[in-house]
């Protein structure tokens, strides 16, 4: 498959550039896998689309503040980390820029030098382990110096960090937000529990693949990078359970359908693991564990949007974008959802 089937016209004041005020105020589109038919709705109505007993399944990682802006302290030229894996032991593997300036042994100094990074070792496309240097918590010295890491295509600064987190995110790790989950607020999950819908939680730590587009002509040639997931004990066995009564699981964002699929692949059926996964789904891929995904609309060309192509069809998906496009819907991580499923309306 060619990276150019995966491209679509987007003008550029689609791109979401800050959340909406309230969460739940975008729109959606609701587009049936089997069908192709689509309905425009907004969010807050998506319990009209879920059943009693469906499983809702969030990923409950948490975005750490991890972009750091400082300066080499032997010539005071700026540098930019952003930490995007916890390799133990205070070290960290960092997207670094200007990477070119960077040697092994440089000391990289924030905050007046409450917290200093070590360069360990220089790798290939940017990519640096670093020694943090430090007293304290870490992850107070980086609420307190750190930025969100935003993707590049937003240019507005986050007024409020919480909102490029989810309302149930807790466990710490992410490089960057699973941003379907934007859109729930506390009252709607309440709601969707009120009907009877169970939510199961999964975790992954969105790392560098969302910052690296593919590049290869043959999509087949792209390297997906490794994040790290779990699914502890009690949320399989739910997840188990639905599996053997024939319910739907539905995936909230592109980062829990691959912590599923990754782990009935390896195992067959869900049960308590971790691990990382390098999961790469395009046009082809058989489905295991979903039955449907609230997702956000992605950029051309990307692995996330060959992952709906997998679920819905490429030629369906791309007719679905297109319609979008006309009808101004907003794209990426601030933009509206897209809920692709099976069956419109319980």
């Amino acid at each position: 498959m060619k990276l150019e089937d995966f491209n679509y016209n987007l003008p550029e004041e689609l791109i979401a550039q800050t959340p909406l005020k309230d969460r739940s105020s975008s729109k959606m589109m609701v587009l049936d896998r089997i069908t192709g038919e689509v309905e425009h709705q907004e969010f807050k109505n998506i319990i009209e689309y879920l059943n009693p007993k469906d499983i809702l399944v969030l990923n409950n990682t948490k975005v750490i503040p991890a972009r750091l802006i400082g300066e080499k302290e032997d010539t005071r030229a700026r540098i930019e980390l952003l930490l995007l894996k916890d390799l133990g032991n205070d070290n960290w593997e960092c997207l670094s820029r200007p990477f070119k300036r960077l040697k092994e042994g440089s000391i990289i100094s924030f905050g007046n030098g409450s917290l200093k990074a070590k360069i360990i070792r220089k790798k290939t496309e940017g990519m640096v382990e670093v020694k943090l240097i430090y007293d304290g918590i870490l992850m107070e010295i980086l609420e307190k110096l750190g930025q969100m890491p935003l993707p590049p295509y937003i240019h507005s600064k986050l007024q409020e960090k919480n909102r490029y987190n989810t309302v149930y995110a807790k466990n710490l790790g992410s490089a960057a937000a699973p941003t379907a989950g934007l859109h729930f607020t506390k009252e709607i999950l309440e709601k969707i529990q009120n009907k009877g819908i169970e939510i199961a939680e999964v975790t992954l730590h969105v790392g560098l693949g969302t910052f690296r587009p593919v590049e290869t002509e043959n999509i087949l040639n792209h390297q997906m990078h490794s994040e790290f997931y779990s699914l502890d004990k009690k949320n399989a066995d739910l997840l188990n359970q639905a599996k053997k009564e024939g319910r739907r699981i539905i995936a909230v964002g592109t980062t829990s359908t691959r912590v599923l699929e990754t782990i009935l692949q390896q195992y067959s059926q869900f049960q308590e693991c971790s691990g990382y996964t390098k999961i790469f789904i395009y046009p082809g891929y058989q489905f295991q564990a979903i039955d449907g995904l609230l997702t956000n609309f992605h950029l051309p060309k990307s692995t996330l949007l060959m992952l709906i192509s997998a679920l819905a069809g490429r030629e369906q998906i791309l007719k679905a974008y297109e319609i979008a496009v006309q009808k101004k819907y907003r794209f990426f991580s601030f933009g509206d959802a897209m809920l692709i499923i099976n069956q419109n309306k319980s």
